[in-house]
């Protein structure tokens, strides 16, 4: 595995591998990886020949300086870790100004589905993401690029991205990683206490239990104000916790096929966000 920190290397690269017919495979990531990155990356065994993983921590998708600063990272323990998976070809690590070069003013505007979820609190936020998404896309000129279904409203606005603005890469879903108590994989846990993370587990289980009453039948509103309930009960704060499409995340009334619980709730200044399938 190469470690490449200029767009330039990248491209002189990248270019190499297109003449000699090679795809390739993209997992965009801001570092402090997991079990979950891991998986991204073994997802694109057998749908692309070279593998890219990105990291780099995005100014413009933070609303909250303080966040910004205080996302984890360690680039040494990243590579190591990439490394051992023996299958990655380049870990592309830039600074901001092989990102942002001086004069930079060009962004990225998302319009529908970024004014919800987690759109609602945090102005801005996918604008960002979408700017540094299409960015990585152009410089590492994938073929196919692997995204997290934790993060099921980022997904769909990448989906929706790539068919609105004609961009030529594949985006595949990759479900949802988590730990043995089902809390899903985030680099943000990491900054949870002891206690916190103890909490913390009782987020993933609301969420199971008010799936089970919505399968049974129970009202949604009702179920939805119930879980609400006892994830404040539980010390969150709970920022949205909603029933929507898959397909539209307009809001659902009803608890068919093809919606999804999603949920963003914070312990102290950690934001956790987590979605589960209704089928």
């Amino acid at each position: 595995m190469k470690l490449v920190r200029t767009r330039q290397e990248l491209t002189e690269i990248v270019t190499q591998w297109h003449k000699d017919g090679e795809t390739i495979g993209l997992v965009p990531t801001m570092g402090s990886l997991h079990e979950g990155h891991l998986t991204l990356v073994r997802e694109l065994d057998g749908k692309a020949t070279r593998r890219i993983v990105t990291i780099f921590v995005n100014p413009i998708q933070f609303n909250n300086p303080d966040d910004f600063q205080l996302y984890p990272r360690g680039l040494d323990a990243d590579e190591a870790l990439l490394a051992q998976t023996g299958v990655v070809d380049v870990l592309y690590a830039p600074d901001e100004t092989q990102i942002y070069p001086p004069g930079f003013c060009t962004r990225i505007t998302v319009s529908g589905p970024d004014k919800m979820l987690c759109g609602g609190d945090r102005p801005g936020h996918f604008d960002g993401v979408a700017t540094i998404v299409t960015k990585l896309f152009m410089q590492t000129r994938a073929d196919i690029a692997a995204f997290g279904e934790k993060d099921f409203q980022q997904l769909c606005i990448i989906r929706r991205m790539v068919t609105d603005l004609d961009l030529p890469v594949t985006i595949l879903p990759v479900p949802t990683v988590r730990e043995a108590d089902h809390l899903a994989l985030s680099s943000r846990n990491r900054r949870l206490t002891a206690a916190q993370r103890q909490q913390a587990t009782h987020l993933p289980q609301a969420l199971q239990d008010c799936l089970a009453a919505l399968k049974a039948g129970k009202p949604v509103a009702a179920t939805l104000e119930r879980c609400t309930q006892t994830l404040k009960d539980a010390g969150f704060a709970v920022h949205y916790l909603d029933l929507r499409s898959e397909k539209t995340l307009a809001p659902s009334e009803k608890a068919d096929p093809g919606t999804r619980l999603f949920v963003a709730a914070s312990l102290g200044d950690i934001r956790l966000i987590d979605n589960m399938p209704l089928a």
